[in-house]
Parts: C-alpha cells; sequence; structure tokens
C-alpha cells in the first residue's frame, strides 16, 4: 500500500448464522478476535443489540477500525474494514469473520483511500505541542462497550458489560447466561431475558417471601416453583417455622450457574431441609397429594418457553388442590404495564378459583425488570385473605435481625396500595 493512507474493504456477508447475527456478545468477541487476527491494536469496542433483533457494533483500532451491522432475518452482515499501515491485514480479518459467523459466502471490494499522489503533505508538527510528555508513552488501553438488551417488540433495557461472558449454556430448554454488568454486577439471564442481578436481586425475592410467610403466620412445608437461582429458598430458610422446602425447577443449568456465579444467592442448596428436584413444575404439581403444603411459591419467568404452562388455569387448580386449608399462594405476576395480558389473566385466573375475597395483588419496583413496577397476587384457600392482618412486631424485629433491605412491617402495607389505573386495569377486567 505504498500510494495510499489506507486500505478499505467492504465486506458483504450471506447466509450466516442468524443466532450468531443476534448475538451481540458472540459477535463483539469475533469483531475483536478479527482485530486481533489480522495483528492491530484494539483500543476499543461499542456494540448493541437492537430490538426485535440486530446488531450493530465497531471496533476502533490504533490502525483506524471494523465495523458490523448485522440483520438476522436475512442471514446477512454488512461490514466495514478500514485500516493503515503496512503491519495490519485486513484480509486476514475477512476470513476469520467469515468463518465465525458461519458465512456460506462473502463478497468484498478493496478501496484504497487516500492516494498519495492526490495529497499534499503540511507540516503540523506544531499540534504536539498540546500533548504532555506523559501521553506519549501510554500504550493505548482497551475498552469495551458492550451491551446487553433485555427486550419485546415494543420495550427495551440495556446494560452494559464487560463483554465477558462467565457461563454460557444451552440447555433443552432454554438459553442460560451470566455476565457482569458495571451497574447491576453479575446478571442470570434466560433467553436473553434479565432474571436477577447482584445488585437488586433481594427486592424480589424478599417481597416475594416475607409477605406470604407473615401473612399465613407459621408454614411448615413449601413448594417452590421454579427459582433455580436459589434466592427464593434463602429467604425462606431464614423462618424458623419453616420445617421442609420442596423446590422443583426444570433446568438444572440455572441452578448450576447460579451456585457457580451466584454465591450470595445460591447459599441455601446444600440446605439438608431442601428436596430439590430437576423437573416440570406443572407435572410436580399434577401429581402432588391433595393438601401437602401449608404454601406455594410460584417463581418463574415470563410466560414463554418452559414458563408457560405456570399461566395456565388447569395448573392453578392443581395448586388450590395442593394446598392446605387456610394455606397461601403467591406467585409473580409480571408488570401491570410491560406484559399487561398476563398480569390481568392471572389476577382473572386466581378470582376464579380461590373467591374475589381471598386474593389481592401487591407491587414493588425493581429496575433491572421491565418498565421497573413488578407485581405479584397472593391468594388463601378457603378463607378471606386479610393480608394487613400478621404479627407487626415480629415481622419488625425480623427484618431487623435478618439486615433485610427492602422488606419491612412498612413495605408489606405499603406493596398492597395499588395505584388506581392498577385498581381499574383490573376491575375492568374482572367485570368483562
Amino acid at each position: 500500500m505504498p500510494n495510499a493512507l489506507g486500505r478499505h474493504i467492504l465486506v458483504e456477508f450471506f447466509g450466516c448464522s442468524a443466532t450468531i447475527l443476534n448475538d451481540v456478545i458472540c459477535i463483539e468477541k469475533a469483531m475483536v478476535s478479527a482485530a486481533k487476527k489480522a495483528n492491530a491494536t484494539v483500543i476499543n469496542s461499542t456494540f448493541h443489540h437492537f430490538s426485535p433483533y440486530g446488531v450493530s457494533g465497531v471496533v476502533v483500532i490504533q490502525e483506524s477500525h471494523l465495523a458490523i451491522h448485522a440483520w438476522p432475518e436475512y442471514q446477512y452482515a454488512a461490514v466495514d474494514i478500514f485500516t493503515c499501515g503496512n503491519e495490519v491485514q485486513p484480509w486476514v480479518a475477512y476470513d476469520f469473520l467469515k468463518e465465525a459467523l458461519e458465512a456460506c459466502h462473502g463478497s468484498s471490494m478493496e478501496i484504497n483511500r487516500g492516494q498519495i499522489e492526490l495529497l499534499k503533505r503540511i507540516s503540523v508538527e506544531y499540534l504536539k505541542e498540546s500533548r504532555t510528555t506523559t501521553a506519549k508513552t501510554v500504550n493505548p488501553q482497551f475498552k469495551r462497550d458492550v451491551w446487553f438488551t433485555d427486550k419485546d417488540e415494543n420495550i427495551a433495557l440495556s446494560l452494559r458489560h464487560t463483554g465477558k461472558i462467565l457461563y454460557n449454556k444451552q440447555s433443552d430448554y432454554q438459553k442460560v447466561r451470566v455476565f457482569e454488568s458495571y451497574a447491576f454486577g453479575k446478571t442470570l439471564a434466560i433467553d436473553d431475558m434479565v432474571m436477577v442481578t447482584e445488585k437488586d436481586e433481594f427486592i424480589y425475592h424478599e417481597m416475594i417471601v416475607h409477605i406470604p410467610v407473615f401473612i399465613h403466620g407459621n408454614p411448615k412445608r413449601v413448594l417452590v416453583i421454579g427459582g433455580g437461582d436459589g434466592g427464593t429458598i434463602r429467604e425462606l430458610f431464614r423462618h424458623s417455622s419453616i420445617e421442609k422446602v420442596v423446590m422443583v425447577e426444570i433446568d438444572e443449568y440455572v441452578v448450576e450457574a447460579s451456585k457457580l456465579h451466584l454465591p450470595q444467592l445460591s447459599c441455601e442448596f446444600d440446605n439438608p431441609n431442601l428436596e430439590l428436584h430437576i423437573m416440570d413444575g406443572v407435572q410436580y404439581m399434577k401429581d402432588c397429594d391433595d393438601e401437602e403444603f401449608d404454601l406455594i411459591v410460584i417463581d418463574g419467568s415470563d410466560p414463554e418457553g418452559p414458563a408457560e404452562g405456570l399461566f395456565s388455569y388447569s395448573f392453578y387448580k392443581d395448586a388450590y388442590r395442593v394446598l392446605k386449608p387456610g394455606g397461601i399462594l403467591n406467585l409473580q405476576s409480571e408488570g401491570p404495564l410491560f406484559n399487561t395480558n398476563a398480569f390481568l389473566g392471572l389476577n382473572k385466573c386466581m378470582h376464579d378459583i380461590f373467591g374475589k375475597n381471598s386474593i389481592a395483588c401487591y407491587l414493588t419496583y425493581i429496575s433491572t425488570y421491565p418498565t421497573g413496577m413488578w407485581s405479584f397476587i397472593t391468594a388463601q384457600k378457603n378463607k378471606d385473605l386479610k393480608y394487613t392482618d400478621f404479627d407487626l412486631p415480629a415481622a419488625a424485629i425480623f427484618s431487623q435481625k435478618n439486615n433485610l433491605q427492602y422488606y419491612t412491617p412498612e413495605m408489606h402495607f405499603a406493596a398492597y396500595a395499588l395505584p388506581p389505573f392498577v385498581r381499574q386495569l383490573i376491575k375492568e377486567h374482572l367485570e368483562n
């Protein structure tokens, strides 16, 4: 390249893996690796996942850049490789990316940029005067700017993370990952949906457990459906009345990921009073004996894939049967502003099965869940639900003794104080 300042390769990759093209982590890793294979010095990478699919990103190198935009729905990626200097080998990057993206074939063209014979060099030595002596000797530092996005077709939440995946396995049911975000620490994601983060998991787990336990007053046998991260059983075993917890998680990889990378959540998996079953929670509930549990906690994910059955009428009919008289069912019921249909459907389901005086909805706020506002439903078998009739002094002592970060008797009361729009949503749906 003696007669030009830079080499610019414009690339089109066809027949790529749609899965890879929709995976921001895989693409960022491939692009950075391609730059290094080409003998470039990587300075920065910035990548973003779009809703509902597609990835764009750029790797800034000391010798210029590599950029990509991917269309998974067309199995197509447009790549831009611009280098200067004789040391960098852009075609090495091309070959690496073709293989990494599993492209069937590629189309490319090379353009010489900045042809020397068309340019006139001037003296710009004066520009160096603004630099300090230190800056001349400091090596450029590689800075990653990679974003994980939890999204549906209308709403997205993005977290910047290190680009390093701590756990990444595809089970028969779902993709399980743990990565480290800058703002919320280690994050467990299932099928690219945030399940828990180190920083705010306590909100969800304290609120899904302590409210129903204190309403019941003295649960001894507890069934947990889902909750493979371990946070729910951690909170349950804080209560001395609980003699046995049966946990049913469909995916052993969720448990494994949490044990390996989320010790603050998985600390009770070795508790001798835990009975863990790796199987379908819907089937387990169907096979349960009548009146077996004092408390059932449904800690499932969104109504997709293996969790879809946890949103069915037949499942909650079985849950009603399995509860002892006076027993409590507590479940996460999605966000009223996020998955409104599922939220209303679960309220109607509980209303029809348990009766209107035996159920109540409550809210909490979880920053890494879509819209922030999240809901739970409490239902009691054969008894009017009096969700504020509990031992307040005991709850206050318990909260202080266990150094809880969210649940208090005051938060218990406040959670059931629904905003008018939520009350109206439920009222209108039940009347239709």
